[in-house]
């Protein structure tokens, strides 16, 4: 080991503030006050990377990774510090050897490695795209001088940084053949750290470096044929002090002994497998050093520490934390001497032996169950039992800041949020794998819904069953529960298009009491949708009160259910919608009470919000929602505790980002605010009763986040973004003094002329206004061609906006409002050519062509959506064509023969975009190149797990 005098100091850290309560308090609020969302507490944790013990004499911390987020968490005090910096998942962490390093790396696009202070909780050194898809191991030198990483990518590499000074390439690397496999175990030799091990479950590495001649490295053979044994699938590898030799072990519980071949001729890393040892018959997960002592966990859940010679000196088997996942041992310094209570030390010998004696240590468990392990063994605290499968569903208490989630193994958690603590929770059959849960309005009871179609109702508190047996009415996964507000009714919605209602019940006895019974018996069901249903919600009528159902799916169509007349599954439809044309319906929630109209609000794939009518359907309004890559996929209004009317806010959700929406909805960029939230996905989100808090799950991830709200930053950047058309004019091409401006204003202006006749000589009475009728043709002319429908509701939005204060019609619009009319119905990312080219794709399949006939092209144009006329037709195709001809004037004769002398007799995509659209062929191969890479930049990255956990 080199001298520690040529250790180079570490990069100065910016000084971590006083440890008062002050100055966290005021810490605390600067971040409030900066940001809307804050991300606050981690519940759960990936268990494929495992736990890193940062325990120093007394102090009682360990460390986690949570999705992207690195998470140091006081064990005794029950705190958190947060470590945000990833964007992707954390993949890989090591940390120094005393404790005050910790490295953290994660693999996918724009992947970094970064060296964090922990005495400040800062990063001191960040490499980014240090590796081309990221990093899948990584170990640090006993001395923390060195880091060693190895890529995600094939084929692997292995690098060398120095990264304690300011270079961003590595010392040295060396490029892996493919078929050694992916290393997913890197480690240093403690006495020489110029020496380094790898292993895949097929191929053990050996390395040796230098700052001249880089990498030397070896792939000796291992396979079964070479002991004529079975060796299994390698584990972990580790160097042996005081000698030549390495381990490593298999998942069949043997340990292989590695040799050096002959160190004074070759290499030292030139070792061939010496011999396999049957250590034990389960699979050895992990092995690691402690001082001179080499420790082993196994599948089992046992603990074994064994001398260099091989030879057990004590073996723990009585923790019962499942099998174990990660080791690792906490850390004291020279001048601190622990107290061992020797009495309670207790190492099961049947001679007088001297007692075994060990650090404390920290163990992480397959099964997500972390415990700390204390005097030699002999005192074992459950630190946390977290999620270890996929968190879908989770709800909030409406009444107690409490929230209840679950996971696709059947586990059931419930939490009070403001101590952090757990108040009970229940394991289900772990097939049964929970899909939803809901609260009802009092809070006294959970519905909870599985994936096997079963339901069942359980009490608040104790978790406990409140039904005989679940409801078995469905034969697939139930994906929604909502009770109705006075909690008379509960409905369910299903993976196979149902939705299912069950009403409350009692019995009296003669003196009219209530005295419960099952507190719910089913009512009927009805498969009213042919695609999934993506909201289901109950709510009333403005005029009497009266409860209401109602479940949105994706094959567009709004459907309401006839609770009152319903008997005994005998459920009925009131009435059925199409609410939208083309694009698919996402999510749906009610409309803030802003008014004396009842409305719903929804969103769509077009990155739009829609208003309707809550008892006429009529679309009200259509507003630009979020652009944040992807479509919004769920939204919820955020509760206050102060008038409902007013201040308003909605949250919603994409693939991978959380974000707030301000009412009311204008199309302004500035009134809402997204955050990076899950890298892999948000799977679910919930608000918690007083509107202060978020809490969002991270579905594969096995986590969950609950997000602080400060909805004075949203209100701040609201402001800065300016008022009236200031914050639209950044949303047209070139703003408010570009071209694309300039014409619009003159189009308005044209459309006044034409409106009162192009050829009139008498006196013009000039406005500031247009007609609603000459909407479409402004909208037209500015390049954005709106179906019929979507002129009416255009037409509606305008014509109704004053309806309810004034109680009369709007019959005429002006510039500013025409321009936020124009930038909300319009395409949020302008015309998509993938449309026309999939539209093509899907008719030559039906022709079995590579080219459409002309005939089969105009037929779908006047059978299938809107209906054309064969003047409307023929209308559409003399502008196109640029004919010039007034087709009012031409019989149904004329008309057809203009088309077969002007239109193409077989059409292929490119000739429609070229001939007929007039878009040059090579425009339109880069139309369709610029669209895929922004449809590439939007699309959430969801990463493959190939973690890994060294320390």
């Amino acid at each position: 080991m080199e001298n520690d005098s040529n250790i180079p100091r570490a990069p100065t850290p910016i000084p971590m503030m006083p440890n008062t309560e002050t100055s966290k308090k005021d810490e605390n609020e600067t971040i409030n006050n900066l940001t809307a969302l804050n991300l606050s507490w981690c519940f759960g944790y990936n268990k494929h990377i495992g736990i890193i013990n940062l325990c120093v004499n007394e102090t009682k911390k360990m460390f986690f990774a949570s999705s992207h987020i690195g998470v140091v968490h006081d064990f005794s005090s029950n705190e958190q510090k947060l470590l945000q910096g990833h964007r992707n998942s954390i993949n890989c962490c090591t940390v120094s050897e005393d404790k005050r390093w910790l490295v953290t790396a994660d693999a996918g696009h724009d992947s970094t490695i970064i060296v964090w202070d922990l005495n400040t909780y800062v990063p001191v050194q960040t490499y980014f795209n240090s590796h081309l898809e990221g990093t899948l191991s990584v170990a640090m030198t006993p001395d923390s001088k060195y880091l060693a990483s190895i890529s995600a990518q094939y084929p692997q590499v292995l690098a060398v940084w120095e990264w304690t000074t300011d270079s961003e390439s590595p010392m040295c690397t060396a490029e892996l053949d493919p078929e050694y496999g992916p290393q997913t175990n890197i480690r240093f030799n403690l006495e020489n750290t110029f020496q380094i091990v790898t292993n895949s479950y097929t191929q053990a590495i050996f390395y040796e470096w230098n700052f001249d001649q880089g990498f030397v490295y070896y792939a000796p053979i291992l396979n079964d044929e070479t002991f004529n044994k079975p060796v299994g699938r390698l584990t972990q590898s580790i160097f042996q002090l005081n000698s030549s030799r390495a381990l490593t072990a298999t998942s069949l519980g043997n340990i292989v002994v590695w040799e050096t071949m002959n160190s004074k001729i070759t290499s030292k890393a030139n070792k061939k497998a010496f011999k396999l040892f049957k250590f034990q018959e389960k699979s050895i997960n992990v092995l690691k050093q402690m001082n001179e002592l080499i420790v082993i966990g196994d599948s089992e859940g046992h603990v074994k520490f064994i001398d260099q010679q091989l030879h057990i000196l004590m073996w723990f088997k009585h923790f019962d934390l499942g099998p174990i996942a990660s080791l690792s041992f906490s850390q004291t310094t020279k001048d601190y001497k622990p107290t061992i209570d020797y009495e309670v030390v207790d190492n099961d010998a049947t001679i007088e032996y001297e007692k075994f004696v060990c650090k404390d240590f920290i163990i992480g468990s397959t099964s997500a169950v972390v415990g700390h392990i204390s005097q030699s063994g002999s005192k074992i605290d459950i630190i946390s039992k977290a999620s270890d499968n996929s968190v879908m569903a989770l709800d909030t208490h409406p009444l107690l800041p409490r929230i209840c989630f679950g996971n696709s193994a059947g586990y059931l958690q419930l939490w009070d949020y403001e101590t952090k603590t757990m108040v009970c929770s229940r394991n289900f059959n772990r097939h049964m794998q929970i899909s939803c849960i809901k609260f009802n309005h009092k809070g006294d009871l959970m519905a909870i819904g599985f994936q096997n179609g079963q339901m069942q109702i359980i009490d608040s508190i104790s978790l406990d069953d409140c039904l005989k047996s679940p409801f078995i009415y469905s034969k697939d996964s139930i994906t929604h529960i909502e009770f109705s507000e006075d909690s008379s009714f509960l409905a369910t919605a299903e993976a196979d298009f149902t939705v299912s209602v069950y009403k409350y019940n009692f019995i009296t006895d003669r003196d009219n009491m209530k005295i419960a019974s099952e507190p719910y018996t089913f009512l009927g069901r009805y498969r009213a949708h042919y695609k999934e249903i993506v909201s289901l919600t109950f709510g009333t009528y403005p005029d009497n009160g009266e409860t209401r159902l109602l479940s949105l799916g994706k094959d567009r169509v709004l459907v309401e259910y006839d609770l009152i007349n319903s008997n005994y599954d005998d459920l009925l439809i009131k009435e059925k919608t199409r609410i939208e044309q083309y694009a698919v319906p996402l999510a749906m929630t009610w409309h803030p009470p802003t008014s004396s109209e009842s409305f719903i609000l929804t969103v769509n794939s077009e990155w739009k919000y829609k208003i309707y009518n809550s008892v006429t359907k009529m679309c009200r309004k259509t507003l630009l929602g979020p652009t944040f890559g992807s479509c919004l996929k769920n939204i919820s209004i955020l509760p206050t505790e102060g008038s409902i009317t007013e201040n308003r806010y909605m949250v919603y959700i994409t693939e991978d980002k959380l974000g707030i929406q301000k009412f009311p909805l204008t199309g302004n960029p500035f009134d809402s605010i997204a955050i990076y939230s899950h890298p892999d996905g948000v799977a679910n989100f919930k608000s918690s009763f007083d509107g202060k808090y978020l809490f969002t799950a991270g579905g594969d991830n096995n986590n969950l986040f609950m997000w602080k709200i400060n909805l004075k930053a949203l209100e701040a950047q609201s402001v800065l973004g300016g008022a009236d058309l200031k914050p639209f004019y950044g949303l047209i091409e070139g703003g408010r003094e570009g071209e694309f401006f300039k014409e619009m204003r003159e189009l308005f202006y044209y459309s006044q002329l034409r409106h009162h006749g192009l050829n009139e000589n008498t006196e013009r009475i000039i406005k500031l206004t247009i007609p609603l009728s000459e909407i479409s043709y402004v909208m037209r002319g500015l390049g954005f061609y709106p179906t019929e429908q979507e002129i009416e509701d255009m037409i509606n939005e305008v014509k109704f906006s004053e309806y309810v204060d004034t109680n009369k019609l709007v019959e005429e619009i002006n510039l500013d409002d025409f321009i936020r009319l124009y930038i909300n119905h319009r395409p949020a990312f302008g015309l998509d050519p993938y449309q026309i080219y999939d539209s093509f794709r899907v008719l030559n399949k039906q022709t079995n062509r590579d080219f459409l006939p002309r005939h089969v092209f105009l037929d779908e144009l006047q059978t299938h959506g809107e209906h054309m006329t064969d003047y409307e037709l023929a209308d559409c195709i003399s502008n196109l064509l640029h004919l010039n001809s007034d087709v009012e004037d031409l019989t149904k004769e004329e008309i057809s023969s203009l088309i077969d002398r002007n239109f193409p007799q077989e059409l292929s995509v490119d000739k429609f975009m070229s001939d007929i659209l007039g878009v040059p062929a090579n425009d339109f191969d880069q139309i369709l190149n610029t669209w895929e890479r922004i449809k590439q930049a939007n699309t959430p990255r969801v990463l493959k797990k190939t973690n890994s956990f060294i320390e």
